[in-house]
């Protein structure tokens, strides 16, 4: 989504449903429209998500690349479900099959449920830590012909070359998750785009300097604010059994932006302000919502892009309208920046 020829340029993306909010008989066709919608509104890609209880994301992102023409899935990469080599074959081989970019949303944690599952106790940061040198081997692997020898902390490669080779303008975009002093640090070494949940625009602060930065948010933009806020509201009813398990999540997570959104939810809960934490609160999505009229949100988004941000994760749409909608916010940001 760009203003102008030489104008500022956004990279969108849609995020997939879940697997464990659909049946088996529905939820393919549901993965299906959802990507079309994404191609068709002008999203650059769509998040897949990953955890335990999720369908494997590659095999999701493989039934997206059937049913698109350029829309790009964004996959959710966890160490502890692969090795590195294996994230750098599926990216080759997608390039190889479909002539289509990977971006890769390189994952630090999870829910701690599934990380003692696992059997993975490693502390917040020396996730990070391992995150990088796993993100630097898919990045060398897919980057040159020649063969691979690393010797890490956590891992050690002898002579590995990665077939077939992947074009360059194939290379897969990174994203990492930057609200911590340890994800910005990540950012910076992996050469990724650090993507946070976002504070009110008029609280937020710019990007680090030398990092992609990204946004993920939730929008409701209707032609009036009241007739958002409405929809907003039934969409996301307050729900007490949804907020006492937000409350459970928050105490036994070590997120760092999952404790900055709770913190933000008790300033935020009031009033018609376009910056909106209610469904978080409710533990209905895990993303800050923008609600309010095209103007008013478009003035919201554009106050973000004006800090430098140009990447922008939205959360799953409900039906096709929604995206169309959100384009139309964000013209409007275009045409403020502009």
């Amino acid at each position: 989504m760009r203003n102008g020829d030489d104008g500022v340029a956004l990279e969108i993306f849609a995020t997939c449903p879940q697997s464990a909010d659909w049946d088996r008989e529905t939820y393919a066709r549901r993965v299906i429209d959802v990507a079309r919608w994404s191609e068709r509104w002008g999203c650059k890609g769509i998040l897949v998500y990953s955890d335990n209880r999720q369908l494997d994301p590659w095999l999701v992102s493989h039934l997206i690349l059937q049913h698109t023409t350029s829309l790009c899935p964004l996959v959710a990469v966890q160490p502890v479900y692969m090795h590195p080599y294996a994230v750098a074959k599926s990216v080759a081989t997608f390039g190889h099959l479909y002539g289509r970019r990977i971006y890769l949303n390189m994952v630090a944690g999870g829910f701690k449920n599934d990380l003692t599952a696992l059997n993975d106790p490693t502390p917040h940061d020396r996730r990070y830590d391992r995150l990088v040198e796993y993100t630097l081997i898919i990045r060398r692997l897919v980057e040159g012909s020649a063969p691979l020898t690393f010797t890490g902390e956590f891992y050690t490669v002898q002579g590995l070359k990665l077939t077939p080779a992947l074009p360059p303008e194939l290379f897969p975009g990174i994203f990492v998750s930057g609200s911590s002093d340890a994800g910005q640090r990540a950012a910076q070494a992996m050469g990724a785009t650090a993507v946070k949940y976002p504070k009110a625009p008029t609280e937020e602060t710019e990007p680090d300097e030398g990092v992609g930065a990204g946004l993920r948010v939730g929008i409701i933009a209707r032609e009036s604010s009241d007739e958002a806020w409405t929809l907003a509201r039934a969409r996301f009813p307050e729900d007490r059994r949804g907020q006492l398990t937000r409350q459970l999540a928050t105490k036994v997570s070590d997120s760092v932006w999952h404790r900055q959104l709770s913190e933000l939810a008790a300033a935020t809960a009031t009033g018609d302000h376009p910056y909106w934490l209610i469904p978080f609160e409710n533990y209905k999505t895990m993303c800050p919502y923008l609600v309010g009229s095209y103007d008013r949100v478009g003035e919201e988004l554009a106050r973000y892009i004006a800090l430098g941000y140009r990447s922008f994760i939205l959360d799953i749409p409900p039906d096709e309208d929604e995206l169309r909608y959100a384009n139309t916010a964000f013209q409007q940001a275009l045409e403020r920046v502009a």
